[in-house]
């Protein structure tokens, strides 16, 4: 573990730690590292710089010359562990009082971090329990980052791709109908850039590690609104966001990972009847129907990622005991 100099107890710093979970990021981290470095107040109310490295390849985290500048905390793990586990990981060698999840992906603007730990804790009345900030796509535009609670139709509406065909029909997951120019409180916030008080966390057990990947935030946000907090988004501070960063290489396990997470999700938060519905149209629907527009549109490439990924899920089934948890 690469460890920086503890800041000086006079300085304004220890009012959050940021948890950042890394896996072959490339210089994507760097660049969020820099972007932190760009704005001093925002440093300034670090207590630590959490880096959790899930057994990169690629050299990500040697980050040796960030060390004298940030408060910096950096450890390796020998297998990847996951997402959701990483992050419980990093959030246990803190002790702030906030806690900020973010992506390597994500460059903060100036300011972003300070905002959401003010707004986080301007009014305890509120019960904020997590904050999100607007996130900007590399193109400028504002990102369509937050969303609705999943529900059994939703999740068969998208195997069925009826969210994009028949938008009246099923509204899709993300708020796309909002511009998210104001803040305002939401069902979920992405966890790209995702804010809380420590004591909320802790509440509420942190991530849930069964998500290995995708769907943490979604069942994170829905048992903080279940026990009586609220998320809000803040359009006062802003931040960009790449987006599947690390992911976008490997689609075929992408695929199987958001599956694999949306049937945990399901047998986590849905009736056996709605569980049921979604194990069918994830199974027997989407697939072929994936495999079918692939072809259709002459990629044989993308049909392969399809089968691949669906061959992970298959083999994976027994170990996800679905209705044990439904």
């Amino acid at each position: 573990m690469i460890t920086s100099p503890q800041p000086d107890a006079s300085s304004k710093s220890g009012k959050l730690d940021i948890v950042i979970v890394n896996w072959n990021s490339g210089e994507r981290l760097r660049h969020c590292l820099d972007a932190l470095l760009a704005s001093p107040e925002d440093v300034a109310c670090i207590g630590k710089l959490i880096i959790v490295d899930n057994a990169s390849t690629d050299g990500s985290a040697e980050l040796h010359d960030f060390v004298d500048a940030l408060p910096l905390h950096i450890v390796s793990n020998q297998t990847n562990r996951g997402f959701a586990a990483a992050c419980n990981q990093g959030a246990a060698m803190g002790t702030a009082g906030a806690l900020l999840f973010m992506n390597p992906d994500v460059r903060i603007c100036p300011g972003a971090v300070t905002k959401s730990v003010d707004f986080v804790f301007a009014e305890p009345r509120a019960r904020v329990g997590a904050v999100g900030v607007k996130l900007i796509g590399d193109g400028g535009l504002t990102q369509r980052s937050c969303a609705r609670f999943p529900t059994s139709w939703r999740l068969v509406a998208q195997s069925l791709f009826l969210d994009r065909v028949a938008p009246a029909l099923v509204q899709p997951h993300f708020m796309l109908e909002w511009d998210h120019e104001t803040t305002r409180e939401v069902d979920q916030v992405m966890g790209a850039f995702l804010m809380m008080p420590r004591s909320v966390f802790e509440k509420i057990g942190g991530f849930d590690e069964r998500f290995f990947v995708y769907f943490e935030d979604v069942d994170l946000c829905l048992r903080l609104r279940q026990a009586g907090w609220s998320v809000m988004h803040m359009a006062e501070a802003k931040a960009i966001h790449e987006g599947q960063g690390t992911t976008r290489a490997i689609r075929d396990i992408r695929l199987f990972y958001s599956w694999r997470a949306r049937l945990l999700y399901a047998a986590k938060h849905f009736s056996r009847g709605g569980l049921l519905a979604c194990l069918l149209a994830t199974l027997l629907i989407e697939p072929p129907l994936r495999v079918v527009a692939a072809l259709a549109q002459g990629s044989g490439k993308e049909a392969r990622c399809v089968t691949s990924a669906y061959r992970l899920l298959l083999a994976a089934l027994p170990r996800l005991s679905l209705f044990r948890h439904a």
